[in-house]
């Protein structure tokens, strides 16, 4: 198996506990890596054959527009609409991360990593 990596993808949401964030919003970064076989696009050079970074960019887009109050729960929703629109991802590691949080101190980003295997159908 090999990989696609996604890396800092950047997007403005209004995620957080604060009612201030559902107004300012803040900076996130998303990086996403899928494990899916590649073997057919490496032979056939056809966007068909693999998982189109397009769409993987879509989803967290479309994803990180919806409010939450936990970065955790929008992980979940990203993970969730991968693994239900890109039928040949196997596994997913998603980190986001909240640029400069407003948690009273200085703090370059709080992040959430979640690894999550495909469950057996």
């Amino acid at each position: 198996m090999q990989h696609i990596i996604l890396k800092n993808i950047r997007v403005h949401a209004n995620h957080g506990c604060l009612a201030e964030e559902g107004i300012i919003g803040s900076d996130y970064r998303v990086d996403v890596k899928v494990k899916v076989p590649l073997e057919k696009a490496i032979k056939s050079d056809r966007l068909a054959d693999t998982v189109d970074y397009v769409h993987l960019n879509r989803i967290v887009k479309e994803e990180m527009a919806i409010r939450s109050e936990l970065l955790e729960h929008v992980a979940g929703r990203i993970i969730d609409r991968i693994f239900k629109e890109l039928s040949e991802v196997q596994k997913i590691t998603l980190e986001i991360a909240k640029i400069n949080p407003p948690i009273n101190g200085d703090v370059a980003s709080v992040s959430v990593k979640i690894k999550q295997k495909k469950l057996a159908n």
